[in-house]
């Protein structure tokens, strides 16, 4: 992954800050382990250059601020809850499965934030995201990191306009990748490309 430099336009945690862009994309979990690595897929691998081509839109457009999760476990990994429930070793910090794949590189070091999350939702995000319209969201899985960081913004905010490009997203299996999107739709989540 590209090394973060500093930039002036990163959000402070600290205080609210006004954003110049109506809208934020999520880009969740791009990370190797969920593509290729670990816990990859054939529908991650798919949805990659549909993201790309996305992204590659948002950013001439600039009209929206481009923030990335990543997922980000520790050595003792298999001894958390997640590694009982789930004792598939993945994105262990500072290995090639956590970084976010290299296609995504160039759309990293334009990004407003690259927020390290330890569960399937970050509680920081939310207070990133209160300025915002709009708040679109792309990436991995749809049925557990998407999702949930979905329904945690709508949940805070429940007249944010909300979204999901059901195109630019994969799940752990296409069966749980539409059960989520209808999950979403039902909690009033707008599911575009469905």
């Amino acid at each position: 992954m590209a090394k973060q430099k500093n930039n002036p336009n990163k959000i402070n945690p600290n205080k609210l800050v006004t954003v110049t862009n109506p809208k934020a994309l999520i880009v969740v979990d791009m990370q190797n382990d969920f593509v290729d690595g670990s816990l990859g897929t054939k529908e991650a691998v798919e949805m990659l250059p549909r993201l790309i081509e996305k992204l590659e839109r948002v950013t001439a457009e600039g009209k929206t601020d481009i923030i990335f999760t990543q997922d980000t476990h520790g050595e003792n990994y298999l001894d958390t809850q997640e590694g009982k429930l789930l004792p598939i070793v993945h994105c262990v910090k500072k290995t090639r499965g956590w970084e976010i794949v290299p296609e995504l590189e160039e759309f990293v070091e334009k990004a407003r934030e690259v927020i390290e999350k330890k569960s399937f939702g970050s509680t920081r995000l939310p207070t990133l995201l209160k300025p915002y319209e709009e708040v679109e969201f792309v990436g991995l899985c749809t049925d557990i990191c998407v999702i949930s960081n979905a329904l945690l913004v709508k949940a805070f905010y429940p007249e944010q306009k909300v979204s999901v490009d059901a195109n630019c997203c994969a799940g752990s299996s296409s069966e749980n990748h539409q059960k989520a999107l209808d999950v979403m739709k039902n909690c009033q989540c707008i599911i575009k490309n469905f």
